[in-house]
């Protein structure tokens, strides 16, 4: 199987929605407008931010956050989740999956796209001491 190569073009991107709790899932969703220089209208792309095994590795095991206000619980799971939408987003991106297909569905990076969850957990080590100070900042955990 030929490895993808990362594409070139610059991208714009925005959030359009999120989150979103998916039913009968343990996972969060984000919507994104994704446009470039080229094409007429923006293509659209979902990332799920799965809850057990990515969401709360971060959360737990890398930062070492927990307790607080079911209000602080809150404002950290979307901060979090908001944080890995982005990166997971910005990962695929890199892969050039949008040049593809006009919708793109970023599921969580296991299975089919396990070989990607090691490019988010080297974000999410590499970035730790700045994400810690941003909780405090804004959640004051």
């Amino acid at each position: 199987m030929a490895e993808a190569q990362p594409t070139t073009a610059k991208y714009d991107v925005s959030l359009s929605a999120g989150p979103f709790r998916e039913p009968g899932k343990d996972v969060l969703s984000y919507d994104f407008f994704v446009n470039r220089k080229g094409w007429m209208i923006p293509r659209v792309m979902r990332v799920f931010v799965d809850i057990k095994a990515e969401l709360e590795p971060f959360q737990k095991g890398i930062l070492g956050v927990s307790g607080g206000s079911p209000g602080q619980q809150l404002k950290l799971t979307q901060m979090l989740s908001r944080m890995i939408a982005d990166k997971k987003a910005a990962i695929v991106l890199d892969e050039g999956r949008i040049e593809k297909a006009s919708e793109v569905l970023v599921p969580a990076f296991t299975g089919n796209d396990a070989y990607l969850f090691s490019k988010l957990e080297a974000w999410m080590i590499e970035g730790k001491d700045r994400i810690r100070a941003e909780i405090n900042a804004a959640v004051g955990l």
